[in-house]
């Protein structure tokens, strides 16, 4: 009876009328708003540190194949510009944790005790896979992806050809390390999509292996897509992401193997 009526107040203590969930939205979206404001404004007087830390995987390549490493803007508020782009792109990444944590805040009286317990996990691997696939594509993809690049690159004493060498915009630049960045980072959510899903039992393993095929085509239009055009890359991004479905796929026979565990002790106790 005294269990009973935990369940039933915990129950009611996760209702809550529709003006008091907009409230908390509300409420919820100024504080993320202002975090990211604030961190996109302490961020910007470092911002061309952060450049410097972004480009060394491409003045590495031009330092050791062009003898100089200079990067050039050729509009005069393009340098400017760049500061803002990376204010945006380290104020993101700076207040992730903050904004994972009021979605946690917003969602959490919605769940019971042991939903909450399960899903706390989830959020804070969310952030580590970011980081590990931005590293990855950081220090992996992107000294490969440069390097072939840069050996379109021919001195016109070479063959007779006409001298072609790569006099890199920084906007330019900027945009497609960001974007490989971003690109891996979120590919790197798979297995946290899935598995969430999974312990909703929205997806189980066995329909995520029965769509294996058509998995394997989407994942191969995303690489093309995300990625420039170049085979390495978008090898790379496929086998990576690809790795992840399998993953994913062992975590949810994981969960499905603890639910029917937890569903066996309650037939046990019936």
């Amino acid at each position: 009876m005294k269990k009973e009526q935990e369940q039933q107040a915990e129950i009611e203590s996760s209702n809550a009328p529709l003006i008091e969930h907009l409230s908390e939205l509300r409420s919820r979206l100024i504080w993320v708003v202002l975090a990211f404001l604030i961190c996109m404004v302490c961020v910007f007087p470092f911002s061309k540190y952060i450049f410097n830390f972004l480009a060394i995987p491409i003045t590495e390549l031009l330092s050791s194949q062009n003898g100089s490493s200079d990067l050039i803007f050729t509009g005069l508020q393009q340098g400017f510009m760049v500061n803002v782009k990376i204010s945006f792109f380290g104020g993101f990444i700076v207040s992730f944790p903050f904004i994972g944590f009021q979605i946690w805040r917003f969602i959490a009286p919605g769940l019971y005790k042991k939903e909450r317990l399960a899903f706390l996990p989830f959020l804070i691997a969310s952030p580590i896979l970011f980081l590990i696939g931005a590293a990855f594509a950081y220090f992996v993809v992107l000294p490969l992806a440069f390097n072939f690049f840069l050996s379109f690159q021919n001195t016109s004493d070479l063959n007779n050809l006409v001298g072609i060498k790569y006099l890199g915009t920084i906007n330019e630049y900027l945009s497609l390390t960001m974007r490989f960045i971003l690109a891996f980072g979120v590919c790197f959510q798979l297995p946290v999509l899935l598995t969430l899903m999974g312990k909703a039992g929205l997806v189980s393993s066995q329909s995520l292996i029965r769509v294996r095929k058509y998995a394997i085509v989407t994942i191969l239009v995303v690489a093309a897509i995300v990625t420039p055009p170049d085979v390495i890359t978008q090898v790379i991004l496929f086998s990576v992401v690809y790795s992840l479905y399998e993953i994913s796929i062992l975590l949810v026979k994981l969960v499905e193997k603890k639910k029917e565990k937890v569903l066996q002790q309650m037939d046990e106790n019936i």
